[in-house]
């Protein structure tokens, strides 16, 4: 029997199912729910698929998980495991307009939130612009600044 067609199969399926990006989703127990129904206002071309990866640089000892060029804005209520409060808080995790520190600076903190009987609401959002795709180069120099209106104007 040849198993050398199987075996290509196999190893086409499991190279192409590697090459899909990595989507983040929250902890079990959490569901993501997307803000927008329907079809996303001011949405923008998607330059690459929405992506979760584990940085390289350690925070404090730990790694960390971040989404980049995320294309559907969700929320995720995190309920709280002790005492309800009646508090609540809306986490929006940074990143420097390049990605989200999705647990880091989401998740993580939601996780502690809830444990003081906060609910938490962790948003996962489309960042304006990363700095990578400006067209701007950083050395070159600001636009200057408009002209003042002329004298003859009713604006001083």
């Amino acid at each position: 029997m040849n198993f050398r067609l199987p075996t290509i199969l196999l190893l086409t399926a499991l190279g192409v199912a590697s090459a899909q990006p990595t989507l983040w989703q929250p902890s079990p127990g959490h569901q993501q729910i997307p803000i927008w129904p329907a079809t996303i206002p001011d949405a923008r071309p998607a330059k690459a698929p929405e992506s979760a990866a584990v940085a390289e640089n350690l925070v404090a000892g730990k790694s960390w998980t971040y989404i980049s060029n995320v294309a559907l804005p969700t929320l995720t209520v995190y309920a709280p495991t002790s005492a309800n409060t009646g508090a609540a808080v809306v986490v929006f995790p940074g990143g420097g307009y390049e990605i989200l520190a999705i647990d880091l600076e989401g998740s993580e903190v939601c996780d502690w939130l809830t444990t003081r009987g906060v609910t938490c609401i962790l948003l996962k959002y489309r960042v304006p612009a990363p700095r990578s795709a400006s067209t701007v180069a950083p050395s070159e120099p600001p636009t200057a600044p408009p002209e003042e209106p002329p004298s003859s104007s009713c604006f001083r």
